[in-house]
């Protein structure tokens, strides 16, 4: 087996932009540094800091009901805690996300941003060794922080029995690699197959069950594949990708090699 990472990703804020990255340190148990470290939590939302527990998405802004969050960018700078939101190339608001006062004018922005419909007041979330994942905590696996990757061919498959381009990044997934034939990575799941990728290792723990957020375009903002059905009609599932746990530190980079390990 011949593969490497394509493209390696982290989202800071659960919900929020991409952010690319060329390199990352893996930890044991661990997701990627920085990875959905933060939420806008909706006004009916308890969340405890001193004792966080796993939330499904629908407590905070998310894709999979407020698509018009994909006309923004947002990039954090994990050096000053500044979350810059910028649209249409524009930046609207940077502000702190260490800071109570920069909370609120963040949270006061995606109010007026999403307007009325959204359950008010929002307030930015955090909890120290906590992460804001998708994913239920798994029962086979060691940790409730997971690694997403996904095999770019599938991708390709999927566009070719759609007729239709399909942008990588609606996944959200933290690594994109490629050199496998498609669908190869959900074959890893039953034997939990442990991984080599860069100096890290990791064990696959379960396959990634795909939601509504998928059928947004990320560069228009705009509802445009009806992407469950399209995975349901063509292959009779809804998956694209693998959750992995980190079970060996190291650092992972573009262009390293992913094998069986």
């Amino acid at each position: 087996m011949t593969a490497e990472i394509a493209e390696l990703y982290r989202y800071p804020v659960k919900g929020l932009s991409a952010e690319r990255l060329e390199r990352a340190s893996l930890s044991v148990g661990q997701c990627l540094p920085q990875d959905r470290r933060f939420a806008i939590a909706l006004g009916s939302t308890a969340f405890d800091p001193a004792h966080p527990t796993w939330l499904a998405k629908t407590h905070f802004i998310m894709l999979m009901r407020d698509e018009a969050l994909a006309r923004l960018g947002t990039s954090f700078d994990p050096r000053t805690s500044v979350l810059t939101i910028t649209e249409a190339g524009r930046t609207v608001l940077a502000a702190s996300l260490n800071d109570p006062e920069g909370c609120r004018r963040i949270a006061r922005f995606f109010e007026d941003f999403l307007g009325p419909d959204v359950a008010r007041p929002l307030h930015v979330v955090e909890a120290a060794g906590h992460a804001f994942a998708d994913a239920r905590p798994k029962p086979n696996a060691a940790t409730d922080k997971y690694v997403s990757l996904i095999n770019l061919a599938s991708i390709r498959d999927l566009e070719g029995k759609i007729g239709k381009a399909v942008d990588p990044i609606r996944f959200r997934a933290n690594v994109y690699f490629d050199g496998l034939s498609a669908w190869r990575e959900q074959e890893w799941v039953k034997p939990e197959q442990p991984l080599a990728i860069g100096g890290a290792r990791l064990r696959v723990i379960a396959p990634i069950t795909r939601c509504a957020a998928t059928e947004v375009n990320p560069d228009t903002a705009e509802r445009d594949i009806k992407m469950v059905a399209e995975l349901m009609r063509h292959y009779g599932h809804n998956l694209m990708g693998v959750y992995a746990e980190v079970t060996g530190a190291g650092d992972i980079a573009i262009g390293d090699k992913l094998a069986l390990s």
